[in-house]
């Protein structure tokens, strides 16, 4: 999905959100007093550290804007969301928010364990200050949208995340706020209703509305928004056109993944290689260039009907591409002793990012693994930016008129 109105120029929109200087600390407790004796004898002498979860922070999101929050775990994204709420205030600097704001943050958050869904519909909608006569006119679109069905009328303590992730959202998002703040808890649905959501996000953009969004998706958060904001530290590492962070955010999240490895080496990997078609080893490919992935291995003894197969994953661990010898047809009656399987990829597909490579050797009903190493090595791929999205194809463009 790539929102319709990305390039529409908010520079003289007004100000739906202002961050003015703003930190955040919490106390960090050092020690742990184990009796109530020693919480009595010590208590005036309990040290903690300041832990600072924002430093400085400006932000100014203006109306119509979507703004993503990126960042590693501990970065203060959801420390400034729950700012933004008014659930925390902040220790030093002001915020101010022009609209009316609905928010979807921790599962569960604004729901009494105890109620109904029902219930908690009502209690969700009365904190953003609706009467009883406005809850009952968007009720029905709040069930229909969150697909609860009868669930609606059990304790939301026996619901499982998916259906806490339903409701919240679907309260959130009709009661039709200025302001939508999401936090990571989208990532918890399934895919069909993550879609769902995704299709009422780009509605709400359509219709003008602020959206402020919080997540690890990276990729995503670079499709569907205006711009990204990169927090590292509490402070503000970047901020600015949603590509070139994702860019930069992922050359610095780059890091070798230790990979597993495991089987009953039956047959046993004794090299594994990847180069170009000249047969040179590199770590940075182009989008188009033909590849090399040559499997060297080893059978003691006579192994029967082996599966030999390859893939590339993405850095969130997703299967980009994958094949072996048995989706190729090609049977391997019997191996023993030392040989080679090779997969040549005449054109890489994919497009910029980093990718794993896993490789593996089976059994026909994938039953036993005889050695399977998983994403042990890495590679990247450059595109001459003519494409988004994951998968380069090729595209002939005609146009006609005046």
């Amino acid at each position: 999905m790539r929102i319709k109105d990305i390039d529409r120029d908010l520079s003289k929109a007004p100000v739906a959100l202002q961050v003015s200087g703003v930190s955040k600390s919490f106390r960090l407790y050092r020690d742990l007093n184990l009796s109530l004796k020693e919480k009595v004898i010590n208590w005036r002498k309990r040290g903690y550290d300041l832990f600072w979860a924002l430093r400085d922070v400006d932000l100014e999101v203006k109306q119509g804007e979507t703004l993503s929050i990126i960042g590693p775990n501990g970065s203060g994204k959801s420390t400034l969301l729950r700012l933004m709420t008014r659930i925390m205030v902040p220790d030093s600097g002001s915020i101010r928010a022009n609209g009316k704001i609905a928010a979807l943050l921790d599962l569960g958050a604004g729901f009494h364990p105890d109620l109904t869904g029902r219930e908690n519909i009502y209690l969700n909608a009365s904190i953003l200050g609706f009467t009883r006569r406005e809850v009952d006119a968007i009720y029905d679109r709040i069930v229909e949208f969150s697909e609860l069905g009868d669930f609606i009328d059990n304790q939301v303590k026996n619901y499982s995340s998916g259906m806490y992730v339903r409701l919240g959202f679907s309260v959130a998002i009709n009661v039709q706020p200025d302001i939508l703040l999401i936090d990571e808890v989208l990532a918890v649905g399934d895919e069909a209703f993550q879609a769902k959501c995704l299709q009422k996000i780009n509605e709400f953009q359509e219709s003008g509305r602020t959206i402020v969004l919080v997540t690890h998706n990276s990729d995503l958060a670079a499709q569907i928004s205006h711009r990204i904001l990169w927090l590292e530290h509490g402070r503000v590492k970047s901020l600015g056109d949603p590509v070139e962070v994702v860019q930069d955010y992922h050359a610095a999240m780059r890091v070798h993944p230790k990979g597993d490895e495991f089987g009953t080496r039956e047959i046993r990997f004794t090299e594994v290689t990847m180069t170009d078609e000249r047969g040179e080893s590199k770590k940075v490919y182009r989008t188009g260039e033909g590849v090399v992935v040559r499997l060297h291995y080893e059978a003691a003894r006579p192994v029967e009907d082996p599966i030999f197969g390859m893939g590339f994953y993405d850095h969130q661990g997703q299967m980009v591409f994958g094949t072996n010898t048995r989706l190729r047809d090609l049977p391997i009656p019997r191996v023993e002793g030392r040989g080679t399987v090779e997969f040549r990829i005449p054109h890489l597909a994919m497009l910029d990012g980093r990718y794993f490579l896993s490789v593996a050797a089976h059994t026909r009903d994938h039953q036993t693994d005889y050695h399977w190493i998983d994403k042990f090595l890495y590679f990247d791929v450059e595109s001459p930016g003519r494409d988004a999205g994951y998968l380069s194809m090729d595209c002939e463009i005609r146009w006609s008129g005046g």
